[in-house]
C-alpha cells in the first residue's frame, strides 16, 4: 500500500485513510495561512527593512500591533502544521510557539525601550503587543523603502512556502516508496 508521509519523515496522517476530504481541507487551510503569513511578513518588512534600530516604526502593520512579524510567523507556523494534514502538528507547533515567543517579545521590547525610551512607552499604551487591533490602523501617504534591504527580507518572508514545498517533496518521495511510515497520527 502506498502511504503519504508528513513531517517528521516517519509519520503519516490517519485522516488520510479515514477522511480524505478532511486532509484536503487541512492542507487548503494550511496553504491559506502560509500565504497570509508570507504576505504579512513582506508587508512588515516593507516598513521595517533598513529602519529597525534607526527609528521607531509605528505605521502600517506596526500601527495595529507591536510585533506583527511574530504575529504573522505564528500564522505561518499554524499553516505549516495544517499542511501536514494532521491536527497533532498544528497543536504541537502552536504550543511550542506560545512557550517560546513571549520571551522573544519581552526581550525585543526591552531593547526597543532602551533605544526609544518615552516614545516606545507611549506606543505601548495604545498598540497591543501581539494580537492586532485593526481600529488602530494608519499608514503614511508616502514611505521611503530601501529596496536592497527589502529584497533580502522578502526571502525570509517566504520560508513558510519553502517548508510546505519540502513537505510535499517528502510526500512524493514516500509515494514512490523512498520513506517508510512508522506511525500514524491525527
Amino acid at each position: 500500500m502506498i502511504t503519504r508521509g508528513h513531517f517528521p519523515f516517519t509519520t503519516q496522517s490517519l485522516w488520510e485513510t479515514k477522511n480524505e476530504v478532511l486532509t484536503v481541507f487541512l492542507f487548503f487551510i494550511g496553504m491559506i495561512l502560509v500565504g497570509i503569513a508570507s504576505l504579512g511578513r513582506m508587508w512588515c518588512s516593507l516598513y521595517i527593512a533598513g529602519y529597525k534600530d534607526d527609528k521607531l516604526v509605528v505605521q502600517g502593520p506596526y500601527s495595529i500591533c507591536r510585533n506583527p512579524l511574530y504575529f504573522f510567523s505564528m500564522i505561518g507556523t499554524l499553516g505549516i502544521g495544517f499542511a501536514t494534514e494532521t491536527l497533532t502538528f498544528p497543536i504541537l507547533f502552536i504550543l511550542m510557539f506560545a512557550l517560546y515567543y513571549p520571551f522573544v517579545i519581552k526581550s525585543e521590547e526591552k531593547r526597543l525601550k532602551q533605544l526609544f525610551g518615552a516614545s516606545f512607552e507611549q506606543y505601548t499604551q495604545s498598540v497591543p503587543a501581539f494580537f492586532p487591533k485593526f481600529s488602530n490602523f494608519s499608514e503614511p501617504k508616502d514611505y521611503l523603502v530601501k529596496p536592497s534591504v527589502y529584497r533580502k527580507h522578502i526571502f525570509s518572508a517566504l520560508w513558510f512556502v519553502w517548508i510546505v514545498g519540502v513537505l510535499e517533496l517528502i510526500e512524493g518521495l514516500r509515494e514512490i516508496g523512498l520513506f517508510p511510515s512508522f506511525w500514524s497520527i491525527f
